[in-house]
C-alpha cells in the first residue's frame, strides 16, 4: 500500500492560522506517511518541520525513519521513535536533514499498527519575521 502524503501547514510570521484538521493516520509499517517536497530547493525542510500527532482511542509508536546516506550522513543514528498515549497529542521535531532526509527529498513517518482514528499534521516554521 502506498504512503499517504501529508501536506505542510505553513505557520505565518507575525500572524496566526486556523487549527488544521490534519491527515488521518495510515497505520502499519510501510503504509505510513510521506512529507513531500515543499522547500525552495525541491526538498522537504526537516529543520523547519514540526509534526503534531493526535491519537484516537488507541495510541502507539510513531517512527520518523532515518534517511538515506547520502544525503543523510547521520542516518546511522537510526529512527526516531515516539510513544503516543491513547487520546494524547505529541509534538515532534524539528528534525535534522543529516539524519532524516530521504534521497528523494522527503521525510518518511510510520504509524504503529493498531493506532486508531488519529491524525498527523506537518507544520512548516517560517524563517523570516
Amino acid at each position: 500500500m502506498a504512503r499517504t502524503a501529508v501536506a505542510y501547514s505553513n505557520l505565518l510570521p507575525n500572524a496566526d492560522i486556523a487549527d488544521p484538521a490534519g491527515t488521518a493516520t495510515n497505520a502499519g509499517v510501510g503504509n505510513g506517511h510521506v512529507i513531500p517536497t515543499a522547500g525552495p530547493n525541491g526538498k522537504a525542510v526537516p529543520e523547519l518541520t514540526v509534526l503534531r500527532i493526535v491519537a484516537g482511542a488507541t495510541g502507539g509508536n510513531v517512527t520518523v525513519l532515518a534517511g538515506d546516506d547520502p544525503p543523510a550522513i547521520a542516518a546511522g543514528q537510526g529512527n526516531l521513535v515516539v510513544a503516543v498515549a491513547n487520546s494524547a497529542t505529541r509534538w515532534i521535531g524539528p528534525f535534522e536533514s543529516g539524519r532524516f532526509l530521504q534521497n528523494d527529498g522527503t521525510i518518511l513517518v510510520d504509524i504503529a499498527t493498531g493506532f486508531v482514528a488519529g491524525t498527523i499534521t506537518a507544520f512548516r516554521v517560517p524563517r523570516n519575521t
